[in-house]
């Protein structure tokens, strides 16, 4: 490891980064060196803004970029300490994009846990993410000591943010976890163990095909990857009548304006507005008037 490295690796651990946080990080920095083959310190202006640009022509996500520009401003501007208006200037981030939230009808739901399921741990797995609104990363990192079963919630050990926090326990979905856990008796820690490494969590990838099989037994169109069943979850919640400020807790969202995205106008939402035309209307239909026959149209015989 180069001593560079290492003095990077150890102002992100000071500044509290998640172990997640610092991986993505590294190989933030580490994929701009080996795009030039030389140390990122060495690199110029321009051939970071290039290096950019040619992230967004790949056509990458925006948070996988932002990812990358996060990274590289702690790289430049916080360990190089490399002048902030030129950090600005080389590292733009792109424009945000506001995008409502993709969810599944509650009965498309139901056909993915029932019909798109083949597996008791799939569908364990599906259940629990939806049913508590859990992040993918939160959800493969379930222990069974989260399960408070007796109150009925969920506890989420260091979710986004090291951050902990409680969220509904669903009955049924109790109750599939017991089958689950009867009949997979899963080895270690955690509750959604890697197949053949019972000692480490299910990875991102893992649960991303199992989503993704389960909606072509369905035969559900995909709306965006896993994270929309966490979509459905507050979507629903809203429909249901519960308040945002509980709904921001559950999901763990540090500012509310995260939140709020969830107040687009639901189906169900649409269905209750009342038009102000209606406020108007009379008690009774109004008949169109009767016309009246002009004298004159009349043929006299």
């Amino acid at each position: 490891m180069s001593p560079l490295r290492a003095q990077y690796i150890g102002l992100l651990t000071l500044r509290g980064y998640t172990q997640r946080t610092q991986e993505s990080y590294i190989n933030a920095v580490a994929a701009l060196g080996r795009h030039y083959e030389h140390s990122p310190h060495l690199l110029s202006d321009e051939q970071v803004r290039d290096y950019l640009l040619g992230l967004h022509q790949r056509g990458l996500s925006r948070s996988t970029i932002n990812v990358a520009i996060s990274a590289l401003r702690v790289f430049y501007r916080d360990l190089l300490k490399s002048p902030v208006e030129r950090i600005e200037e080389c590292l733009p981030r792109p424009r945000k994009v506001t995008r409502r939230p993709r969810v599944y009808s509650r009965e498309e739901l139901r056909t993915l846990f029932l019909k798109g399921c083949r597996s008791l741990r799939d569908r364990a797995f599906l259940m629990t993410v939806y049913g508590a609104g859990l992040r993918l990363s939160e959800a493969c990192h379930l222990q069974l000591g989260d399960l408070e079963s007796s109150r009925g919630m969920l506890r989420v050990d260091q979710g986004k943010g090291n951050k902990d926090r409680y969220t509904v326990l669903s009955p049924w979905l109790l109750e599939v976890l017991r089958d689950y856990w009867r009949a997979f008796r899963p080895q270690g820690p955690w509750l959604f163990p890697a197949s053949r490494l019972p000692d480490q969590p299910m990875v991102d990838g893992s649960a991303q095909l199992i989503f993704c099989r389960a909606l072509k037994r369905a035969g559900l169109p995909n709306r965006g990857g896993i994270h929309c069943l966490r979509h459905s979850f507050a979507t629903h919640l809203l429909e249901d009548g519960v308040d945002v400020l509980t709904i921001k807790k559950l999901l763990g969202h540090a500012n509310f304006a995260t939140t709020a995205g969830y107040l687009h106008v639901t189906a169900e939402q649409a269905v209750r507005v009342r038009s102000p035309l209606d406020v108007m209307a009379p008690a009774t239909p109004v008949m169109p008037p009767a016309a009246v026959a002009d004298p004159r149209s009349n043929n006299q015989h």
